[in-house]
């Protein structure tokens, strides 16, 4: 049974998702995944609730696929990426989607992921020591405090656009 604060969050997370582009539907997922409770088919985040550990998952799953080309998003499948480069995209992503989402960090960053490193990418990102924000640059996503000033934008963590055309 999930509890209210747990469903709370994992739709607020959803409906954020749907309402950027991405498709988000419940299923029962037979497999083992690799992020408990979620899986993508076809670039759908499938989201097995009974299976669900961290909602936060879902926002890094999410950061995956929209780092990625729309053609590439409709293949995925399972385990979204593997490249070092997207990893770390992913993680910038859900850092700037919790902030807009006015979630905590640890909800992404919780103790039972990153390797061990939740609590470093917390301390480094609370202190505006992001990590990928080149690359979301590059990749037309955001800017960095720099290229803001020349354009009369918000730097990163406020995102240009949500996904990768």
């Amino acid at each position: 049974m999930v509890d209210d604060r747990k469903q709370r969050l994992v739709d607020k997370i959803a409906n954020f998702l749907v309402e950027i582009g991405l498709e988000v539907k419940k299923a029962h997922l037979q497999q083992q995944t690799f992020l408990p409770g979620i899986s993508v088919d076809h670039g759908a985040i499938l989201i097995d609730e009974s299976r669900l550990l961290y909602p936060g998952d879902l926002l890094h799953e999410a950061g995956h696929l929209a780092v990625i080309s729309a053609q590439q998003r409709k293949q995925a499948q399972d385990n979204v990426s593997k490249k070092a480069s997207e990893e770390m995209m992913a993680i910038a992503w859900s850092y700037a989607a919790l902030l807009h989402l006015r979630l905590e960090p640890s909800v992404v960053f919780h103790d039972g992921g990153y390797r061990g490193w939740s609590d470093a990418l917390i301390e480094n990102f609370t202190q505006g020591r992001y990590i990928a924000v080149p690359m979301l640059q590059w990749i037309g996503m955001t800017v960095d405090e720099k290229r803001a000033k020349e354009v009369g934008i918000k730097p990163y963590p406020n995102m240009i656009r949500w996904l990768l055309e």
